[in-house]
This record gives C-alpha cells, structure tokens and sequence, in this order.
C-alpha cells in the first residue's frame, strides 16, 4: 500500500511555500524558547550507567496502560552527548508540540511546517475525527553511531531496547507489556537500526517503522530478506515514510520494492520536504505518532 502522488502542481508548490515561510517563522520562535523541564508528570528522564546509556520519555497521565514507542534520533546528535541525544525528539523536533497537536485536532499545514500535501492532511484529520488520538508512551534513547552497519552490528543496541530500555519504561510509565501494543521507529541513523531492531525482535515489537532510513539502493534486498524473515516469524506492521527531497527516498523506494517482491505487507509513504529538522518537526514527528497510536490500538491507520 502506498500513498506516494508525485510532484505536486506549481499552484501547490506557491501554497506550500508560503505555508513554509509562516511554519519556519513559527519554528524560530520556538527556538528561541527554553524547552520545558521533564517534570514528572509528561516526562521522564531515565539514567542507566551500567549500559552509559540515558532515555527521555513522554509518559502522559492515563488512567489506563497506554501502548509504548520507542523512537530514535538521528545521527546529528549522537556526537554531542547522551543528554542531547535523548533530549533530541522533544527539544529538536518538537515531539512534545506535535503530540498536543494531535490531541487538539484538526492539524493544519502549519502544523506540518508546511510540508504537505491536501489529500494526505485530510486523511490524517479523518482518522484524528474517527478515533480521537489518545496518546502514547514514547521512549526516546540516545542513538549510538554503530560502526559495524550490519545486523550484527545493531545487535548490542536491540537487546539493550528490549531487556532494559522498555521493562523499565514500562515500570516507570505504567505503560502496556503486550506486543500487540509495542512499537520501534526512528529517523534517518535511527531510522536505519529501527528496522535492524524491528527485524530481529518481532516477537517484542507489533509495529515497525522509519522515516527517511538511511539505506542504501543496494541494500534493500538484505533488509527484505531480514523482514521476510522476522514476519514468517511473527507478523506485525511495517511502514516505510520518506520526503521528496530526502536523499534516501531512492533507497526507500528500492526497500519497498524489494518488500513487495518477498511479499511483505507494508505501507510507503512519501511527503514534501527535505532531510532535515524541519522536516522531523512536521510530517516526520505527526506521521509516526499517528501510525503507531493507531497500530498499536489497533485501529486503522491513515
């Protein structure tokens, strides 16, 4: 399944970058302000020195268990520290603002930065008017650069996601144990090791995801494979999301093909925009939390 419509007409394009110019003015603003404090009550800042490892978690009150995510950053961050790496989904990409949004929908193009297309923003807003978006545990850690690409390479980083990063944040958040309930996703770095960590741990995760991954053409047939196999192991949902303008989008369309020729069941999307915070800020950050709450829950997604 894909929602992929192409390049979009100049009278579009005009809109669009209007809508941009106020988002981006908007964006600065933001910047400009001290990001809140994580004050217990939406946020959670979770230390684990025997792993050198740190996590944010959005943890919003509930009165019943909520599903969990777990979303990685990119690799801007990964250089500066495990603070700025765990900080990085809510102080640079604005996780907690497009969260709230979601809560209080209709979204609008500003809401997107700008980066949007008109049939794409109504079906999200149809979904938010079906089922009012109820929210979702999400757990941020830092992201380490991996040197050894490989699946291999990842495996250090997945058991450390799912025997200490998410009992804890289940404890600590009182957030849901089933895999039905269960995400991964992560953007351009962290989007890569989602889908390495999705792959090898199908029986933890219901829900795979990755914005913008950074892949290669060449490699779409070993993550296909990988995918292949983890869901004869058990299935779960697996979506893809790019921009055009994204210098991946080559290589998550070549995964996507490569996907649908082993017969894996999964959803593309492809949005305006660049690869960059901008773009996490918008579509990225709204496309993930609405397609995992409503996976997770297990409503239609968008």
């Amino acid at each position: 399944m894909t929602a992929d419509p192409g390049t979009p007409p100049s009278s579009f394009t005009r809109r669009r970058a209007l809508l941009g110019l106020a988002a981006f003015s908007l964006g600065a603003c933001r910047k400009q302000t001290p990001p809140p404090a994580a004050d217990g009550l939406r946020w959670k800042d979770l230390s684990f020195p025997a792993d050198e490892q740190r996590a944010l978690v959005l943890a919003p009150p509930s009165a019943r268990p909520l599903p969990v995510l777990v979303a990685l950053h990119g690799r801007g961050e990964s250089g500066r520290g495990l603070e700025v790496g765990a900080f990085a989904w809510r102080d640079d990409y604005g996780l907690d603002r497009i969260d709230r949004r979601l809560s209080a929908p209709p979204l609008t193009g500003v809401d997107l930065e700008g980066f949007f297309r008109s049939e794409r923003l109504a079906q999200m807003n149809d979904s938010l008017a079906k089922h009012p978006y109820e929210g979702l545990v999400v757990a941020c850690p830092y992201t380490p650069v991996v040197a050894d690409r490989s699946e291999k390479g990842a495996a250090p980083f997945g058991r450390f996601v799912t025997d200490v990063l998410l009992p804890r944040v289940r404890t600590e958040a009182k957030a849901s144990s089933d895999r039905a309930a269960t995400g991964i996703d992560g953007v351009s770095m962290g989007g890569r090791l989602a889908l390495f960590v999705g792959f090898a741990f199908p029986e933890i995760f219901g829900a795979v995801g990755a914005l913008q991954p950074a892949l290669k053409p060449d490699e779409a047939p070993v993550f296909a494979k990988l995918a292949r196999a983890a869901m004869d192991r058990q299935p779960f949902a697996l979506r893809l999301v790019s921009s055009d303008q994204d210098p991946f989008l080559p290589a998550v369309r070549a995964l996507s093909a490569a996907l649908a020729d082993v017969k894996v069941p999964h959803q593309l999307v492809v949005t305006p925009g660049p690869h960059d915070y901008a773009w996490n800020r918008g579509p990225g950050g709204a496309e993930m939390l609405l397609w995992h709450e409503r996976v997770l829950r297990g409503w239609p997604a968008p």
